[in-house]
């Protein structure tokens, strides 16, 4: 006495779902998780001063699969924090073999989830892998979202500040499309600004978003803070950044992500005396 309805659309996609939360959750033990790095670079000198470490999932089947497609089920599923500790430990060694290849020490950024950042241990996860980063002589930045961060901003401060006195760079990532106050953000004790690259694309002949991208390189000096646009595919986009006092740079016009092997060749070489040789 009932009528029920069935869309195979929305089938098709629970059972895509299931079938990518089984497979994920077997992909690091099996070496099917890679990790990209995608250069930053200063954009005085364009010499790489930064690399943000994105992840990938190598298929045996299908590829590649876009982190579109499976970030949002580790984030529902929470398989996302087990990903996130394997990212934090692959990527510390991966400083390491850099070290001891000869690399100068580049600050290396990883992305945290709103879930992440939201996990009681986060402290002592970060703690356990920042012991290994200090061995590699390499500083770790975390990339928050700015809607992450204003969450809850009481815990979000705690949290940043206790990240600070353990050494750990802090970034806001995608900054421009939450919704933080100026009176919030300033409270948050920050590295970086990341410009959203939706702002950056279209500059400069897109008005409303050339604005945009001023405005937030001014909030970002005014707090002492490096801001990097995201994004950047043109030259016009690169010269319009430099001439508006934009600190660094990313995106596929200098460097797509490209694996440890690949991006090894381009980074810094420490010169004798330890130092990087980019000042």
């Amino acid at each position: 006495n009932r009528q029920e309805l069935f869309n195979r659309e929305t089938h098709a996609h629970l059972v895509s779902k299931l079938r990518i939360e089984t497979e994920l959750r077997h992909a690091a033990e099996r070496g099917e998780l890679e990790i990209f790095y995608q250069p930053i670079y200063r954009l005085s000198d364009q010499k790489i001063i930064r690399a943000e470490s994105l992840l990938r999932w190598r298929h045996p089947q299908r590829g590649m699969i876009s982190p579109a497609d499976f970030i949002p089920v580790a984030e529902e599923t929470g398989l996302i924090l087990a990903l996130g500790d394997w990212i934090l430990r692959e990527v510390s060694e991966q400083a390491k073999r850099w070290r001891q290849s000869g690399v100068a020490p580049l600050t290396i950024a990883v992305n945290f989830s709103p879930r992440q950042f939201q996990q009681q241990n986060l402290l002592t996860t970060v703690g356990a892998t920042l012991a290994r980063f200090k061995d590699s002589g390499f500083p770790l930045e975390l990339e928050i979202t700015e809607s992450a961060a204003m969450h809850d901003v009481d815990l979000s401060v705690k949290i940043m500040k206790n990240l600070r006195d353990m050494d750990v760079r802090i970034s806001i990532d995608d900054f421009g499309v939450g919704y933080s106050s100026l009176s919030c953000l300033r409270l948050f004790p920050l590295n970086t600004l990341k410009i959203d690259r939706g702002f950056v694309e279209g500059i400069p002949e897109v008005k409303d978003n050339s604005s945009i991208t001023n405005a937030i390189i001014g909030i970002g000096h005014s707090l002492g803070l490096s801001v990097v646009a995201e994004g950047v595919e043109t030259n016009e986009q690169l010269t319009y950044l430099k001439q508006q006092g934009c600190d660094e740079v990313q995106g596929f016009l200098l460097s797509r992500p490209l694996s440890a092997k690949d991006v090894t060749p381009r980074l810094p070489k420490a010169s004798a005396n330890g130092s990087d040789g980019t000042a």
